[in-house]
């Protein structure tokens, strides 16, 4: 038999621990000294402490876990429970993690504020282009409901363009709407790569016209799209210094010129937005 605290290193948990065990019937002592009142463990509780932990960790209280090993819960049923608690763990870790990276991207936006450049802003005429295209539906215009949804787009596009026997003519375009069916937040994501060919009923995706934009104030955003607000705000400081108002929404038409997949962060795109004259001007630069 092993002392409380040697069962306690065993097991790597606390002799506080093992004492609240026995304390609330959960983990008894296999011997305790009558005369001094000294607890002793088998090598055999181990297996016990072991469920024991691996329910807490799973989030059932101290009473739900007595009543399960009262209840000789199979070693494969705990397995999988443990394996469904590990799944929800890493989805939450990759969910806390991706809202750190916009936690610090909005930071350094804000840190930056006053200083984003509007130089290299230009005014232009974006002629029409034919696209094959997807759509789907995401919750918001943020970041984080815009990329699951769009990402997942342009790799069954691509298979299916290909598939078609049709190659892309230019550079990868994305561009939204306010979703009709849906009175709040949602936004239609539509993934596009530009093509040489006529709609046909054949098509497992949709081939459709994106219309010129007469005056598209334009910038170029080098790094990840989860933080091209910092472009999107230089852009918008333009918009209004130089006496436009954007159209469309005020959603950027994106044209991805540079996407290497091993790095986000060295990703070179276009962001396009739609402008019209809120007041005559007398010059323009």
């Amino acid at each position: 038999m092993f002392t409380i605290g040697d069962f306690a290193g065993l097991g790597r948990v606390s002799v506080r621990m093992l004492r609240h065990y026995d304390a609330v019937d959960l983990l008894r002592p296999a011997h305790v000294d009558p005369a001094t009142g000294y607890r002793f463990y088998t090598a055999d509780q181990l297996f016990r402490l072991n469920r024991v932990i691996a329910l807490k960790d799973l989030g059932f209280t101290l009473q739900q876990i007595r009543k399960l090993l009262d209840e000789q819960v199979e070693v494969s049923e705990l397995r999988g429970m443990l394996r469904l608690r590990h799944a929800q763990l890493a989805e939450q870790v990759a969910a806390d993690t991706a809202r750190l990276v916009r936690v610090e991207a909005r930071l350094r936006l804000i840190e930056s504020e006053g200083q984003m450049n509007t130089e290299d802003v230009v005014l232009k005429h974006v002629p029409p282009v034919r696209v094959a295209e997807l759509s789907a539906t995401a919750d918001s215009y943020a970041p984080e409901h815009i990329g699951p949804v769009i990402k997942p787009l342009y790799s069954v596009l691509k298979e299916r363009v290909e598939r078609a026997g049709l190659r892309m003519t230019g550079a990868p375009v994305a561009y939204y709407e306010a979703a009709t069916d849906d009175p709040g937040e949602a936004v239609t994501v539509h993934a596009a790569f530009p093509v040489a060919a006529d709609p046909h009923p054949a098509y497992d995706f949709e081939v459709v016209d994106l219309p010129e934009i007469p005056a598209a104030a334009t910038g170029i955003h080098r790094g990840s799209m989860d933080q091209a607000d910092r472009t999107v705000h230089a852009l918008a400081r333009w918009i209004e210094e130089n006496g436009y108002r954007a159209d469309g929404g005020g959603y950027a038409r994106e044209i991805y010129l540079e996407t290497p997949a091993s790095d986000h962060d060295k990703w070179v795109t276009e962001l396009q937005i739609a402008v019209s004259e809120t007041s005559p001007r007398s010059s323009r630069d």
